[in-house]
């Protein structure tokens, strides 16, 4: 709200100033005191001047405006998208309760409604830390303490959890990194990770393969890869995939689950992190390749030449 309000307190003033220019330039013009042409000049380049900063808090105006307009409506596809995630797995888990109470079941279909309601639950739960990791970044990143961690065990553990949400064999997630010990923040590495892993499971191909590349490079960094066989974004929409409440067609809205978050999160954190993230081209050109640079290598071991090779 602060650079909305300044803006317009300075339009205001400089339309108040323009005003009294004009006004004061014509009343001396008719009274014939505006007979030198140095005092002409001033005042009609202290008018053009005005009048330039008023045209360019117009449009300044205008661009908010257009900008509250977008957010807005990405924020509307965000909450049917959020009241869709939860409505899903709750009219499960009610439609298996009350065939449960109503019904004899045998043991083997106990067990498999059991299993149903409980990866119900565990989708409720992913969506409510989503939602609260968006909050806390909201609020601004709290620096917590550092902590040595293994990198490639991170992305090992991300990719599997990826792959028990979506019911799909680990082997979908191929995690390619020599030993990389990083001094970082494991809090933010794995809403990281596992945003990026789970965004590319979740729109790769069908069936879906991720491949997941780490190596480290000069100046203590590492460079992450997470590569998928999905249909790939394109070039004109890099860029606004990181923001808030973005998803790209309403296409990907109807077929796959989402609020519009996962990557505002992930540039969000990276940038806290020190790093960088972007989509670049992949050199088969399809799918997407998401390339994250961080920094904090204390230890690296047997560095793979095979693994630098598929950037």
């Amino acid at each position: 709200m602060k650079a909305p309000i300044a803006l317009g307190v300075v339009m205001i003033v400089l339309v108040v100033i323009l005003a009294i220019v004009w006004i004061t330039g014509n009343v001396l013009g008719l009274t014939g005191a505006l007979k030198s042409q140095t005092y002409f000049f001033a005042f009609l380049a202290t008018g053009t001047v005005l009048l330039a900063g008023v045209l360019a808090g117009v449009i300044a105006y205008l661009t908010l405006t257009v900008k509250a307009f977008n957010l807005n409506r990405r924020q509307s596809n965000f909450i049917d998208a959020v009241t869709h995630e939860l409505k899903s797995p709750i009219a499960s888990l009610k439609l298996y309760l009350q065939t449960m109470n109503r019904r004899n079941v045998d043991e083997q279909q106990t067990k498999d409604f059991h299993q149903f309601m409980l990866e119900d639950v565990e989708r409720l739960d992913s969506l409510i830390n989503h939602l609260l990791d968006a909050a806390r970044i909201e609020r601004g990143i709290e620096p917590s303490d550092a902590q040595t961690l293994s990198l490639d065990d991170l992305l090992v553990q991300c990719g599997a959890a990826a792959c028990l949400r979506y019911r799909l064999p680990e082997s979908t997630v191929e995690v390619d990194s020599p030993k990389i010990i990083v001094r970082s923040q494991l809090v933010q590495l794995e809403i990281l990770f596992r945003n990026l892993i789970d965004n590319a499971v979740k729109y790769g191909g069908s069936p879906p393969n991720v491949k997941v590349f780490a190596y480290p490079e000069m100046d203590d960094r590492v460079k992450v890869l997470i590569i998928d066989n999905g249909a790939g974004i394109p070039a004109n929409q890099r860029r606004k995939v990181f923001g808030r409440f973005v998803r790209l067609g309403s296409e990907l809205e109807r077929s796959t689950p989402g609020t519009g978050l996962g990557l505002y999160l992930v540039r969000t954190v990276t940038k806290a992190l020190g790093g960088s993230v972007r989509v670049t081209d992949r050199a088969e050109g399809t799918g997407t390749q998401f390339e994250v640079t961080l920094p904090g290598v204390v230890e690296k071991k047997n560095t793979s030449p095979s693994v630098a090779s598929k950037q």
